[in-house]
């Protein structure tokens, strides 16, 4: 690691047998881990020697601040995100703070994102083209996020939808559903993936008309498969089409 440096690193789901070789190497090389409180908890135990220093959820600002401050006085840190830090974590946000560090290099580590690891608890769910969409409407308003679900729905791609549901957004899964129902049909294979990589580690496959009335949290991940997904033995999986090997 060279002076003045602050690493951004995804840890994937949360065991350290999830992280890649990179991401465990900085944080075991580091001085200091910055993090949400959750995921500073998470890979606490991995990491027992290192400074932490935690922000709660929705001070995400406060956070890199305190860690490009932390790397401009030439302490080795990291920033650490769930799953892969350019994918809905804080990589863009540290960039567009570092201006105002001039002298600290951000470098950025890669990460397992919950598209990846949930599709391997599920099956194979995205062997063919596929999308991601955010259910949050804290940064997105749902009308925006609404157009891009029905555009979705017209592509027949797998859909992976991340932060289905939260305290405050009761029902958003089911208004996410109902909005994929005006172009999917209700049998169409789903997929749930919970606390990927974490205690209660779970999933389930169901139609499009059972994922409706499901239940699901900020620790889970939806998968909505393409008209040629299919369940198999009770595993969500889409077909690529290997038409000519037939």
């Amino acid at each position: 690691m060279s002076e003045k440096s602050l690493y951004v690193v995804g840890f994937g789901p949360g065991q350290y047998s999830d992280m890649t070789i990179r991401s465990a190497k900085v944080l075991n090389c580091c001085d200091v881990i910055v993090g949400y409180t959750v995921y500073c908890d998470l890979v606490r135990p991995m990491f027992e020697d290192k400074k932490f220093i935690s922000t709660p959820m929705m001070k995400e600002e406060e956070r890199v601040r305190l860690a490009l401050k932390e790397a401009d006085t030439g302490k080795k840190v990291a920033l650490i995100c769930s799953g892969d830090a350019g994918i809905y974590g804080l990589l863009g946000l540290v960039y567009e703070m570092g201006v105002d560090f001039p002298e600290v290099s951000i470098k950025a580590t890669t990460g397992v994102t919950a598209a990846i690891s949930g599709g391997a608890i599920l099956g194979a769910p995205l062997i063919h083209d596929f999308c991601c969409i955010s259910l949050s409407n804290r940064l997105t308003p749902f009308e925006l996020i609404e157009k891009r679900l029905r555009a979705a729905a017209q592509t027949d791609m797998v859909i992976v939808l991340y932060n289905p549901e939260s305290k405050s957004r009761a029902g958003f899964l089911r208004k996410a559903c109902e909005i994929l129902l005006e172009e999917i049909e209700e049998e169409r294979v789903c997929g749930i993936a919970r606390n990927i990589g974490r205690d209660g580690e779970n999933s389930e496959v169901l139609t499009l008309g059972e994922l409706k009335e499901a239940s699901a949290d900020m620790f889970s991940t939806v998968f909505i498969g393409n008209s040629s997904t299919r369940n198999i033995m009770g595993l969500m999986v889409t077909a690529r089409g290997y038409q000519s090997e037939r």
